[in-house]
């Protein structure tokens, strides 16, 4: 089975259908139209087996992942997810691999109304790389900067589990699909309706994938400002603290990686607005600590003292 037919029979006949794409996959490139009064959001990223996830995860894991995180920078700007476009390269044609692959990348398309419009399928290293596009209202893009002295920092959903997950992964230890950590690792649930709520509230957003520590830090320096952020206030999960000491839980949650959470900024103005848009987010919203003048980041117990930084996340190089 050459690369076409194995294009058509696991991605394109499986694609969901939109209205805006004139022409999706089979052609030499998408032709796409962007709804009137509305701006076009671009992201891209690519996952490289070793690196961004364990050689031997589940191929499904792997698809979801692959759009996922993606999709988690959609949210973090407050934009509509619509289309993605997808360039796979693997050692050989698994049949079984590429469609359990699929099987996970679709469906959280699926869910997300998000059509896939093209890519590319060739012979080489496992590498993943997805381009995604969504729309949002002319202006009312979320960016990294525009946080404040005063503005209140709070985070999406849970803090350390995917991290602690992929160490279990690591280990061989608890690596089961009961466990939630891993399963946060190998699904994690883009923010897509909390970054859609927070049009018109935040001052300043970004998503979690390096740890909160580093991606906070690179909404501080694109806003000029700094934080103190009250590590007492961190959302831990009970699964979490199960597995972990308090203090490692926190460890994590600071510098592990992996959340895809969204961190942001709220000016005290818009509090009320933020409270009575709560149920639009599907997941809770934690308060952690406040925007300051002072251009440094301050992580603080709950008596006041500082706790000191290990790592700040994830990097490279």
């Amino acid at each position: 089975m050459d690369e076409f037919e194995l294009i058509r029979r696991y991605f394109a006949s499986q694609s969901m259908r939109r209205n805006d794409v004139r022409l999706g996959i089979g052609d030499d490139a998408a032709i796409l139209q962007v709804p009137a009064g509305q701006e076009l959001v671009a992201s891209v990223d690519s996952l490289l087996a070793g690196v961004h996830f364990p050689t031997d995860l589940p191929a499904q894991a792997i698809g979801h992942r692959a759009l996922a995180v993606n999709l988690s920078d959609l949210a973090a700007m407050g934009a509509e997810p619509a289309w993605a476009l997808l360039a796979l390269s693997l050692p050989q044609a698994d049949l079984d691999w590429i469609q359990e692959f699929a099987h996970g990348f679709l469906a959280l398309a699926t869910r997300y109304q998000v059509a896939l419009v093209g890519g590319n399928l060739a012979r080489g290293p496992l590498n993943i790389a997805v381009t995604v596009h969504g729309f949002v209202p002319t202006g009312q893009a979320l960016t990294r900067k525009g946080a404040r002295a005063g503005d209140q920092v709070f985070v999406s959903g849970w803090l350390g589990d995917a991290a602690a997950g992929l160490r279990h992964l690591q280990a061989h230890t608890l690596a089961t699909a009961a466990d939630s950590g891993v399963q946060r690792f190998c699904f994690p649930e883009p923010r897509i309706h909390a970054g859609l709520a927070l049009r018109g509230i935040a001052s300043a957003a970004i998503d979690i994938s390096d740890g909160l520590a580093a991606d906070l830090g690179h909404l501080l320096e694109a806003s000029g400002v700094g934080a103190q952020l009250e590590v007492g206030q961190l959302p831990l999960s009970a699964s979490l603290l199960q597995h972990a000491t308090r203090e490692q839980a926190i460890n994590l949650a600071l510098s592990g990686g992996d959340d895809y959470e969204l961190c942001f900024s709220v000016p005290r103005e818009r509090m009320i607005l933020l409270e009575s848009r709560q149920h639009e987010f599907g997941c809770p919203v934690t308060r952690i600590g406040e925007i300051t003048a002072a251009k440094t980041l301050q992580c603080l117990r709950n008596d006041r003292t500082e706790w000191p930084l290990r790592a700040t996340g994830y990097q490279h190089f």
